[in-house]
């Protein structure tokens, strides 16, 4: 490599590491396909006696990872040699099950057909399964023995159960006792393991090949398909030279060539994001504009580089009055709430520019949105909002299988909620900078803080978890989320002493922050057994305002690591490998990956924090990195500036504005024409210099199954369980080392399980289970007309809800007995699938003058046969008669505006204790 000028030596003691292991380097490449690390599951891994450094190095003018080295030629060019080695160990044992209509329904959760594949000729047939019967595939699976490359697998199956059920009863009812109404059905597909097989269930319908077929009508379907594509791409040394002119943008310069090279082409890579109408798109794979992803970029960097840009992108996701929540689980907003992602950015581009036209335009758009969340999706209880996990929006990927759109909805998040912090404060910002008549903004934040801070904090872990779940009553999962935990950080949710153990007890893998931890067991990665740049890129600033320099130099070698290597911006990368490839899906130069990469830039080494009154510097510059880091032709609302930083650390020495000392670190909104600052660093750390020390890769126990029989509550067992927990309520109840416990059926009451592992983890628990007296049935059809089109109803039929028939019903029922009443509806959405669109159903009920939310999230496409329950309200009731209403008002209105539909089966109240 030295020879050829492929990798140049900067220093001596690097030209002798690489001339000592030239001839290793060259031997390592000829042997690649028997030394590849294998991207697929990899087991546990114990590495307490290992640093960052041992998996690769980042270099001033490189990167080297084992066998694989990329270097910067020049700040305009980068040439990489890594290929990926996920086909040269792609494994011969193939697990898959079928699926009805897209969901998960044929076998129970981990149980799965299997065959170890030994093609001929490129080909290999499976046995013909039978729907429902488990078939394990008997053959030796031989040890460091691998797929061949372009192997076509035909899978058969047998559908006669299915169809005979069909014919019988009018549906099949799969293993759980789920009904598959024969009206509804809408295909048969295999999900699976390995590409282009996907455990994706409800996205299995658009992806091509995975639907099985009866071609001559026999009733065995069959479908083939390429495993282990060869893909010349992945294998072949690449490399990147500027074609985009950046001129017109700041230019950076740095003691790092290879820094300033990733600068250029993140640059490169943010102009080849901008879409024909001047917004941004969120990737070569993401063509479309999604309110997050500009968001989140925005905000990280992409408002102090293409204002007028980021203004056209956050206008184009803005619809009558309001924020657009990108399309997503059970039909979108209200099971989404992360649209709030849009004001922190609109925030960013008027602290940026000052424009104050833009702040009356965003403060009205922010403020329609929030008081529709406040009505739809904020719980007193708590003083936090509902919804999806922000950008965690791919339902198995961070939530127990048995969570639907309405668990999702009811869950509270905490990287949502620290969105939610925000907007309110900056609401609050925004109504002074307006001079706006006093609101109760700042309250709401302060509750919704609060509320993290009291739910949410694991004060043994120095962390806080990832979400509360559950039905009505709600209970926490201690799973570390890295961007809600970055944010709280950012933002200041966790004050001082809780921000310094967020920092300092996150879980640090070689190949950076995990998205979650522990991870799930059984789900491919994506969102789960991921690092996701962009997240990176928020964690390194938490990491910088806490001044932690060590948990910063790791970040940034894993921001830097994959971008060198893989010469692009990628959207994600599996976590226990650090390879681009093996995620359910993956993208070049995800916006959100690029703003995140040049951050470093502005946010980390410059410290650059824009506010109304100028931009305050903070610069935190590990000595590794250590500069001069600058920029020149910097446009800052009047002003052009240079600002540069000397030395290391975060002390800050000495601060000029033209050769004049500054008080503070603040250069001012009101400067006009050309300016230069120097930031001249300490040099000194505020703590001893070591290594970070990498948690394990860890996996928590499987989800457990349980079930409620008369009045016993017993689940089956989990393998490596250290003990089972029981929540009654939401609180911890009875441990126990035994499947069962006996339960007490008097008054409702909602029972789960946890498996706790041996480091003290504990699984997901189970699907809450209820029991208690006998519910008030109130069925739907006494308040319209009758329809009997679908099936499944209960009663004598069930309304069709839309925004023009059954508009406003009134029911009559009588209380036998003063208390609080838990009130669920049963309906069916099939408006749209599970995991997107935009048409989930919201109506108002009205219960003593007093308005609730009922909300009713799309359950499967043209689905209407499926049934399920509403969000549960708890509603105080005095003993005698009471009128419940539901009506459809203007406020209801969806993301979809057209379509908001819905049968509606009957009401059902039960008296909680």
């Amino acid at each position: 490599f030295v020879a050829a000028g492929y990798l140049q030596p900067p220093r001596c003691h690097f030209y002798f590491i690489v001339m000592k292991s030239y001839f290793l380097v060259l031997i390592l490449l000829l042997i690649f396909s028997c030394s590849s690390t294998n991207t697929s599951e990899v087991p546990e891994q114990n590495l307490s006696d290992k640093t960052q450094s041992a998996y690769f190095q980042v270099m001033p003018e490189g990167v080297i990872q084992g066998q694989y080295q990329a270097k910067a030629v020049s700040a305009t060019q980068l040439v990489s040699n890594y290929q990926s080695p996920a086909n040269q160990r792609h494994p011969r044992l193939v697990e898959f099950k079928f699926s009805l209509n897209g969901k998960d329904n044929e076998l129970p959760v981990g149980v799965n057909h299997s065959m170890v594949l030994q093609p001929e000729n490129e080909r290999v047939s499976s046995p013909v399964i039978t729907f429902g019967e488990h078939y394990t595939d008997n053959k030796e699976n031989p040890v460091d023995s691998f797929l061949e490359p372009n192997t076509q697998f035909t899978i058969q199956l047998d559908m006669k159960p299915v169809l005979r059920a069909f014919a019988k009863q009018g549906y099949f009812q799969d293993y759980k006792g789920n009904r598959i109404y024969q009206s509804d059905f809408r295909g048969v597909y295999v999900a699976g393991n390995a590409e282009p097989l996907s455990w994706d269930f409800e996205n299995l319908a658009g992806m091509e090949g995975l639907e099985l077929t009866d071609a001559d009508k026999d009733s065995i379907y069959q479908t083939t398909i390429t495993l282990n594509k060869y893909n010349a791409e992945n294998f072949t040394a690449k490399e990147w030279k500027l074609t985009q002119d950046i001129a017109d943008y700041p230019q950076y310069t740095s003691s790092w060539p290879l820094l300033e090279a990733l600068y250029n082409l993140s640059l490169e890579e943010m102009k080849l994001d901008v879409r024909p109408d001047n917004t941004f798109m969120a990737g070569a794979k993401w063509n479309g504009v999604w309110t997050r992803d500009i968001s989140y970029s925005i905000l990280l960097s992409l408002a102090a580089l293409e204002p007028e840009i980021a203004k056209n992108s956050l206008l184009a996701k803005t619809k009558d009055g309001i924020i657009i929540q990108d399309t997503g689980t059970g039909g979108s907003w209200p099971v989404s709430t992360d649209r709030m992602t849009w004001a922190l950015a609109a925030w960013e581009v008027y602290v940026v520019t000052g424009d104050k036209n833009w702040l009356e335009q965003a403060y009205s758009f922010i403020k329609n949105s929030a008081e529709q969340d406040l009505k739809y999706a904020y719980d007193k209880r708590t003083g936090m909002f509902r919804g999806e996990s922000s950008f965690l929006d791919w339902r198995k990927q961070s939530y127990p299988r048995w969570m639907g759109p309405k668990e999702i909805y009811l869950s509270q998040n905490l990287g949502t909620n620290a969105v939610h912090y925000q907007t309110y404060k900056i609401l609050e910002m925004m109504a002074a900078a307006l001079n706006e008549p006093e609101s109760n903004w700042s309250a709401i934040a302060e509750g919704i803080k609060k509320g993290i801070n009291g739910y949410l904090w694991q004060e043994d872990r120095g962390i806080y978890g990832q979400y509360l779940y559950g039905d009505h009553f709600l209970y926490a999962s201690p799973r570390f989320e890295a961007l809600g935990e970055a944010l709280t950080v950012i933002y200041g949710i966790a004050e001082e002493a809780k921000a310094e153990k967020v920092i300092s007890s996150a879980p640090l893998l070689p190949y950076g922050i995990p998205t979650i931890y522990p991870q799930i067991p059984d789900v491919p990665p994506y969102h789960n057994k991921s690092m996701w740049p962009f997240v990176q890129a928020y964690w390194n600033w938490a990491a910088a305002k806490q001044q932690n320099e060590k948990v910063l130099e790791h970040g940034l070698n894993a921001i830097y690591r994959q971008a060198t290597l893989f010469l692009t911006n990628k959207e994600n990368l599996v976590i226990e490998s650090g390879d681009f490839k093996g995620t359910e899906i993956n993208s070049d130069r995800q916006l959100w990956s690029v703003a995140g990469n040049l951050a470093m830039v502005y946010r980390v080494f410059l410290g650059m924090n824009f506010t109304q009154e100028g931009i305050r510097l903070a610069p935190v510059v590990p000595q590794k990195y250590a500069g001069p880091h600058s920029i020149s032709g910097f446009k800052y609302r009047n002003a052009n500036l240079s600002i540069s930083v000397e030395g290391w650390g975060s002390l800050i020495k000495l601060i000029e504005l033209d050769g004049n000392q500054l008080d503070s670190p603040l250069i001012p909104a009101n400067l006009s024409g050309e300016h230069t600052v120097r930031i001249v660093l300490a040099s000194e750390s505020v703590e001893e210099y070591t290594e970070v020390a990498l948690a394990n890769h860890h996996n928590s126990l499987p989800t457990v199954e349980a079930k409620l029989t008369d009045n016993t509550l017993s689940w089956k067992a989990i393998d490596s369980v250290a003990g089972y927990i029981v929540l009654k309520n939401g609180e911890r109840w009875k441990e126990t080392q035994v499947q069962s416990v006996e339960v007490d059926s008097d008054e409702y009451a909602e029972y789960t399980v946890l498996a706790m592992d041996e480091q003290g983890w504990p699984s997901f628990s189970s699907e809450p289970l209820s029991l208690g007296p006998e519910p008030i049935i109130i069925q739907a059809e006494t308040a319209g007309d009758v329809n009997q089109d679908a099936a499944g109803f209960t009663g004598a039929g069930y309304l069709v809800l839309t925004k023009t028939a059954n508009t406003s019903l009134a029911y009559r029922v009588e209380i036998p007995e003063t208390g609080l009443y838990l009130l669920k509806a049963r309906y069916s959405n099939g408006s749209g699938p599970i995991n997107t669109d935009n048409k989930c159903a919201i109506r108002t009920i009205l219960i003593n003058e007093v308005d609730y939310p009922l909300i009713m999230p799309q359950l499967g496409y043209q689905e209407w046969s499926n049934w399920g329950w509403s969000n549960p309200l708890a509603v105080e009731l005095s003993k005698g008669q009471h009128t419940f209403k539901i009506t459809y008002t203007e406020a209801d209105k969806n993301m979809n505006a057209e379509v908001n539909q819905a049968y509606l089966d009957k009401i059902t109240l039960i008296r909680l204790p």
